[in-house]
């Protein structure tokens, strides 16, 4: 194993996380040399790949806002939230009503280092190391007792987490225990590779995921959409990523805009 810095000390820095490749899509600093190996490897097979992770951040920061001004909630639950990089959940929320609170979780130990050193000063966000696999000891942190008023609506963001949780785990299931444990009124965010958009070559990608520790599952439209039960989603529904609600002007961002299916994925928000 390769030396690391301390803030990563314990990491198997030899095998690709999708949570750092993810961190180097971005243009973050948190990540190592199979990381970076790795994303190449999907560039190569999924040129798109580098205008996905920038449409897909994007869509994060427009449901964001649209979940603060339109729907007046101010507590988020980032689940899979990775590494930390510039544009994150609270740095949308914050900016617009510095009194939102933010708890992110994710499973990978430098992207929990990274938010520790990263949140330190913030008394309105934290972040918590855990699988989302497991609502149960989500739900009972310390770290959302104390930032998260669950009487009160949270939106929960799944976005691009549920495609890492295979079949066998029941993703509906997980999504239904946090829908369940919020109150009326709540949202949901959710972006989530679609299958139906992948042709062969794309799905080589598959074989990138499968060295790290969580690999992809991208699923139907129908099977996207069966997640969300429980939600009434805003217009426009379940769409590409690049067709929720863009910006005007987006099109200089994200060039996507004018090819969606390009994305190859969908997007939702949704309230309870």
């Amino acid at each position: 194993m390769a030396d690391v810095p301390g803030w990563a000390s314990g990491v198997d820095v030899d095998r690709p996380s999708a949570a750092r490749m993810y961190d180097y899509a971005l243009g973050g600093s948190h990540n190592f040399a199979a990381d970076r190996e790795a994303y190449a490897a999907v560039v190569r097979t999924f040129p798109d790949a580098p205008l996905v992770a920038r449409s897909n951040r994007l869509f994060l920061h427009r449901a964001v806002r649209h979940i603060q001004t339109e729907f007046g909630i101010n507590q988020f639950l980032d689940l899979g939230s990775g590494v930390p990089t510039v544009g994150n959940v609270h740095e949308i929320a914050q900016h617009l009503d510095p009194r939102a609170r933010v708890v992110y979780v994710d499973i990978d130990p430098v992207a929990v280092a990274h938010a520790e050193m990263l949140l330190a000063d913030n008394p309105g966000a934290a972040i918590l190391r855990a699988d989302v696999r497991d609502p149960a000891s989500v739900l009972g942190s310390e770290q959302v007792a104390a930032l998260l008023d669950l009487s009160r609506p949270v939106a929960v963001l799944m976005v691009t987490v549920l495609h890492f949780i295979r079949d066998d785990d029941d993703p509906a299931a997980i999504v239904a225990a946090f829908r369940d444990a919020t109150a009326a009124g709540s949202a949901v965010a959710v972006s989530h590779l679609v299958a139906d958009d992948w042709d062969d070559e794309s799905r080589n990608v598959h074989g990138v995921y499968d060295r790290t520790s969580t690999g992809i599952n991208p699923r139907t439209r129908e099977g996207i959409a069966g997640l969300l039960e429980g939600y009434t989603l805003v217009e426009p529904g379940l769409v590409h990523l690049p067709s929720w609600r863009p910006d005007p002007g987006s099109a200089a961002l994200d060039p996507l805009v004018d090819d969606p299916r390009r994305s190859v994925a969908l997007a939702a928000v949704g309230r309870r």
